[in-house]
């Protein structure tokens, strides 16, 4: 049986390190490849013009206009492609809009790649519904799997609570933190901050490096990627 087609995406952000950010954790998805990236809304619709998508990851601020405005001039173009907004804003007029539109979900800066991956993967099985419904509530389900995203699952022994924390702390840090350094603003050991720090490491959200100029092993130093995510 042949393997379905990538679903391909086109990356609309203007700022072009959180777009290199989105283009990578669309990459590590499997069944989703990167079709270009644009930051602005004359690149996007230009992008589109040569190259078809399936789906666009549209930044709702761009330097020449809002998001939306750009989708509400493809879709007079008869573009049919979806759309996940990756936005900061937080006005449902806006969310509304976006939905009349053919935006199927919204992702909400900051987030983290499990995030993405966990609406993304809920795009593609929506995509791959197929037939005819049997009832109501077949329906329902598939609409669902679009609609009612939950929370991304962190690693066993990791809470919620913390990891906020230990993030919070280390993004108003300037010049980074060791793991002593974070366990003791938390509240928490070193080896748990180290737990945490290594999650957001994993996560492309924060970067570790050696620390030298101590006698004995270095020692890790953690700083958060300000991205823009």
């Amino acid at each position: 049986m042949t393997a379905p087609a990538p679903i391909r995406v086109l990356v609309v952000e203007d700022d072009p390190v959180a777009a290199d950010a989105h283009a990578l954790y669309v990459g590590r998805v499997p069944g989703f490849t990167v079709a270009g990236v644009a930051h602005s809304r004359a690149e996007a619709y230009r992008a589109l013009e040569r190259t078809p998508v399936e789906l666009i990851l549209l930044d709702l601020y761009l330097p020449d206009g809002h998001g939306l405005h750009l989708l509400r001039a493809l879709r007079a173009a008869g573009h049919s492609a979806d759309v996940i907004a990756v936005t900061s804003a937080r006005d449902l007029a806006v969310v509304r809009e976006g939905v009349s539109l053919g935006v199927v979900q919204y992702v909400l800066k900051p987030f983290t790649f499990a995030t993405l991956r966990d609406r993304l993967d809920r795009y593609a099985e929506f995509r791959a519904t197929a037939g005819e419904a049997a009832g109501q509530d077949e329906v329902d389900r598939a609409l669902a799997t679009l609609r009612t995203p939950g929370p991304a699952a962190l690693p066993k022994g990791l809470s919620a609570p913390t990891l906020e924390a230990v993030t919070r702390t280390l993004r108003d840090t300037d010049g980074g933190l060791t793991a002593a350094g974070a366990g003791a603003a938390v509240g928490i050991s070193r080896i748990t901050a180290r737990r945490y720090l290594e999650h957001l490491v994993t996560e492309g959200r924060a970067a570790r490096s050696p620390q030298y100029g101590q006698v004995g092993r270095p020692e890790l130093q953690y700083r958060w990627i300000r991205s823009g995510l």
